[in-house]
């Protein structure tokens, strides 16, 4: 470890690929101690990516991330997790243990093996607890809360787990207004009364110029703007980087910048006979939509995905790109729960994409919830085979494609051929 002056967070020349796309590109970016920066950008910006390298969870083709001086790939993972906390977006629950016992789990790392808590780490769980304002709800179980409270119980387990750098990926996911200014109002506090550095993956940029010292933006994997709210923030860089037309305002209590957006004037011709669709579903599993959706969310599509098991190739994607995705236990057949989730995400969508998965009995009720879709919404098969040769359901699967297509989906052979079906003309809202 090196002495306090260096940075506690240091991504130096840091390149990422995952499958054939470079996610990242040597990237420079610090962090030091009790400074709370704001990761903010586009969907597949790399923002995620990044988190996920800081904790060795993917792995860099060039350059390191350092915490606290020493390279993540070089400690090892219990030495890691004395290091540095991680509070995901959301996190699926295997048991519905009570939100204690769940928060006792970032104690783990303080640990010796086959030890248990001790009195230092009950007090730390309930400190946590009672900070995010669920001790009194202790006991019941974490499949129980709602989302916004388990983003709650998620930050108490980083806080229990008093490591030195916090890692946020959208934290204020799930949650109302109320709760997303106390949650960073508490991690701001964190950062300036314990010392501690805190890294936050956030989509309102508000929020960031509100809570963050520093705001990062990260477009198409490069690092494009760094320093102080007052100082990045900008109408030019919202447009340049999101495409959205905004008025820049100062609070005039703080004097901290805020921005309004406002879609952009229609002056550039006509609405194209055939809209592009927006927002787009894809149903996949097992990597087959892997590189759909990352070229769909590239392209400016709000994409979503299911539904999916956990620890499935195409759902960790979706969690890098921060898609919302609706998800199953590994190797159980969808239940009810993750089936009112997927219909949920393609009543929404405006356009639904099948990878060329492989069906089977447990992820066949995927193509079921498609059937009489194709009537109301554009539908696309990807197939560059056909299903016969995916298809473990003794023709139950085959059957219901050939009913999707008669309803009106279409097929095409591959991603370029999506892509050309999807957006024939340019929208000139995008």
């Amino acid at each position: 470890m090196t002495d306090g002056d260096d940075p506690a967070f240091a991504a130096e020349g840091l390149t990422v690929r995952l499958g054939e796309r470079t996610v990242l590109h040597d990237l420079e970016l610090r962090a030091s101690r009790g400074e709370l920066l704001a990761l903010t950008g586009p969907n597949g910006s790399g923002k995620t990516t990044l988190l996920r390298a800081a904790l060795g969870l993917v792995p860099a083709l060039r350059g390191r991330v350092r915490l606290l001086g020493d390279a993540t790939g070089e400690l090892p993972i219990r030495e890691r997790a004395r290091r540095v906390a991680w509070m995901p977006q959301d996190e699926s629950a295997f048991e519905n243990v009570p939100l204690y016992d769940y928060v006792l789990f970032g104690r783990y790392a303080h640990l010796p093996p086959f030890a248990a808590e001790g009195p230092a780490d009950r007090a730390a769980a309930e400190a946590a607890l009672r900070e995010v304002g669920l001790w009194e709800q202790r006991q019941r179980g974490i499949r129980e809360v709602s989302g916004g409270e388990r983003q709650r119980v998620l930050l108490a387990r980083a806080v229990a787990q008093e490591t030195p750098i916090l890692l946020l990926d959208e934290p204020t996911a799930h949650l109302d207004i109320g709760h997303q200014l106390d949650l960073l109002e508490r991690v701001r506090r964190h950062c300036r009364e314990r010392g501690r550095c805190a890294i936050a993956a956030l989509h309102d940029l508000n929020l960031a110029a509100r809570y963050a010292d520093r705001v990062a933006v990260l477009s198409r994997g490069r690092l494009v703007a760094d320093g102080p709210p007052a100082a990045v923030l900008s109408e030019a860089l919202l447009r340049e980087v999101w495409g959205v037309v905004a008025d820049l305002r100062r609070d005039p209590a703080s004097g901290l910048p805020y921005l309004l957006p406002r879609l952009p004037a229609r002056d550039r011709g006509p609405r194209p006979e055939t809209p592009r669709p927006r927002r787009v579903h894809v149903v996949g599993g097992g990597g087959a939509a892997a590189p759909l959706l990352r070229a769909l969310v590239e392209d400016g599509y709000r994409v979503t995905a299911g539904a999916l098991p956990l620890f499935d190739t195409d759902l960790e994607v979706a969690e890098e790109l921060g898609l919302p995705t609706a998800t199953e236990v590994p190797f159980a057949p969808l239940g009810a729960e993750a089936r009112a989730e997927h219909r949920a995400l393609l009543d929404e969508a405006d356009a639904i994409v099948v990878a060329p998965f492989a069906v089977g009995p447990s992820n066949l009720a995927n193509l079921e919830d498609l059937v009489g879709r194709a009537a109301r919404i554009p539908v696309f098969l990807v197939e560059p085979t056909p299903i016969s040769s995916r298809d473990f359901t003794r023709g139950s699967a085959s059957a219901l494609r050939d009913r999707l297509v008669a309803d009106g989906a279409r097929s095409v052979a591959d991603l370029a051929a999506l892509s050309a079906a999807l957006a024939p003309r340019a929208d000139p809202d995008r």
